[in-house]
């Protein structure tokens, strides 16, 4: 399937979209069928929000828009796999066990991300603090602290990178049903590169957070705005106080969205681990 494919079905992507009901079918899946157009739709939606971002991926709102994005491919996702004929062909598959190992780790990192959030929250809110006290120890303290969270979100973009690449071999294994294999591989690897994205967009954030503040006070802000290195202490630290309220508005949009994209994996990962139990 290439990722420019123009929708058979045109959804609306604002957030008040609403999950679609279960459908039940006693026909095997086909790219025909409702539920796989509507996943299809899902994943060529989280492309384009990768390819052709707008609002940009890096910013607080196109952050938001993706996590969006994986909520509304995982609530398609969720939605095909209580099709009955579309769970024969996941049974017989050799990689079941993978399958669950990598959704697993994805509803993991969303747990690491959400206790990073809260954290960078926490160190954003201290920086300003210590900037408005003009308190250069406390600030400093509190930029190591946004550091080391950027490190955390980093190792977590690898780390999703990492669980899409080990699910892979097994459902490429399936050769009968492989359509049916092939479009969850697609959604696995389309919420993974959009995971990586959102991650790595939260961390750019925190960092350039962290640079107006600078080390030593203010020592590296003029590296950051070499045109205005003449400006005043104050407006410095206005400069630095905006750049900390974006970060910490950010999370602070982020907290409802991340909660549902970690419920969503949780959910999916019920629904295969329900398929591929044996039933007596």
């Amino acid at each position: 399937m290439a990722p420019g494919f123009s929708r058979s079905i045109s959804l609306p992507l604002s957030p008040s979209r609403k999950k679609p009901s279960h459908v039940r079918s006693a026909s095997l899946p086909c790219r025909s069928h409702p539920l796989v157009s509507h996943l299809e739709d899902e994943i060529r939606a989280v492309r384009s929000w990768l390819s052709h971002p707008d609002p940009d991926p890096g910013s607080p709102a196109g952050i938001q828009a993706g996590l969006a994005q994986i909520q509304y491919l995982h609530a398609a996702l969720d939605d095909l796999l209580h099709l009955p004929r579309a769970q024969d062909p996941l049974r017989r598959a050799a990689g079941g066990d993978r399958l669950l190992d990598t959704f697993l780790r994805l509803a993991d990192a969303y747990g690491s991300f959400r206790s990073a959030a809260v954290a960078l929250k926490q160190h954003a809110s201290e920086a300003q603090a210590a900037i408005r006290r003009g308190d250069a120890a406390r600030l400093a303290t509190a930029v190591r602290s946004v550091r080391r969270s950027e490190k955390e979100l980093s190792k977590l973009a690898s780390t999703v990178r990492s669980a899409g690449r080990c699910s892979a071999p097994g459902l490429a294994s399936v050769s009968a049903e492989a359509e049916i294999a092939g479009i969850v591989r697609e959604a696995i690897g389309a919420t993974v590169a959009a995971s990586a994205s959102v991650f790595t967009g939260v961390a750019e954030i925190a960092a350039a957070a962290r640079v107006s503040c600078g080390v030593g006070l203010w020592k590296k802000v003029d590296l950051m705005f070499e045109f205005k290195k003449k400006a005043s202490k104050e407006e410095k630290e206005m400069m630095a106080l905006d750049k900390l309220e974006e970060l910490e508005e950010c999370v602070l949009n982020l907290e409802s969205g991340n909660e549902q994209v970690f419920r969503s994996l949780v959910n999916t990962r019920v629904s295969l681990l329900n398929i591929l139990t044996p039933t007596f």
